[in-house]
């Protein structure tokens, strides 16, 4: 009995980077152009301007080949999204950060990930590219918080509830089907809000059952710039997450909306906390430092979730 063919897939990827800064002009500059450097080329970049007249006419001047666009809803990383999406025209529509590089083979791993007819979305792994020194006291466990993948993540292709927003793809007759992501959610300039990837990837898996997998060699490298490293950003971040959990299940549930969260605070943090200790014993006093870290931000970040859920209870 010989096997039948191959599924073919996708052919065509959009790659969409939304940008609202000109602070982060050299940044847009190498997303772009990792895009251009791609072993499979992309159907087509698009570069979304959120509500920044400066930048989008910087953009159309300086990349000729890429198509430049105004954000058309409401200004947040939502709405850009919305909008790249509309524009694109390839059968994949992928998200790149704008102070993200994308390695030359992200496309190619992207499209291979999505041969298997019943596969949805895709996100890739994003690897930290830190501008300044990476803290001592700042554990593995907790890259979400800069957007990057963190410790607890597949290692290799595997289903996953939702991918980083940073390195994450879906198909496009996705959107038709469910619409696009809610603009009550997501980042708004340099809020530190999120989590519309994870609202949009929930309903992408209801609308027909679909899956989402991980392709860790669909790989990125994420900018963290400076002010991503203090303690004072860490718990801005470890509150925001909270308070947008909370939105998501109260969109979709909370059985979904914390799918992935039981097993990491189970297994991945506790795990983390006694490795920290042990190294302070053997003394390695960040270890110390790291397991404290780990302890706090899983307070954070639990006590913002309650908290909010707690505020829609009395308000509603």
């Amino acid at each position: 009995m010989t096997a039948g063919p191959v599924p073919a897939g996708p052919q065509t990827l959009t790659a969409i980077v939304c940008a609202y800064t000109l602070d982060r002009w050299s940044d847009i500059e190498a997303a772009v152009e990792s895009l251009r450097r791609q072993t499979r080329p992309a159907e087509e970049i698009v570069l979304v301007s959120d509500h920044n007249a400066e930048l989008l006419e910087r953009a159309r001047a300086a990349f000729p080949d890429v198509v430049c666009v105004p954000n058309a809803e409401s200004r947040g990383l939502s709405g850009a999204r919305n909008t790249g999406v509309r524009t694109a025209t390839g059968d994949v529509v992928a998200f790149l950060d704008d102070d993200a590089v994308a390695d030359p083979a992200w496309i190619e791993h992207m499209l291979e990930a999505y041969r298997q007819p019943d596969v949805v979305g895709v996100g890739g792994r994003v690897v930290p590219l830190w501008r300044a020194p990476r803290p001592a006291w700042f554990p593995d466990e907790f890259l979400w918080v800069v957007g990057c993948s963190y410790a607890g993540l597949p290692t290799d292709r595997a289903d996953i509830r939702n991918p980083i927003g940073a390195n994450m793809s879906f198909l496009r007759e996705v959107f038709d089907r469910v619409g696009g992501f809610d603009a009550t959610m997501g980042r708004l300039g340099k809020d530190a809000a999120g989590c519309e990837e994870t609202e949009f990837a929930i309903r992408a898996r209801r609308s027909d059952k679909g899956r989402i997998v991980l392709e860790p060699s669909a790989l990125c490298f994420h900018s963290v710039s400076p002010d991503r490293v203090t303690r004072r950003y860490f718990r801005r971040r470890c509150r925001a997450e909270g308070r947008s959990k909370a939105l998501v299940s109260a969109l979709a549930g909370a059985e979904a909306a914390l799918e992935t969260e039981r097993t990491y605070v189970r297994r991945t943090l506790p795990r983390g906390v006694l490795r920290g200790v042990g190294q302070l014993v053997g003394g390695d006093p960040a270890g110390g430092a790291r397991a404290w870290t780990i302890v706090e931000g899983t307070a954070l970040t639990a006590g913002s979730y309650l908290l909010a859920r707690l505020r829609r209870r009395r308000s509603s």
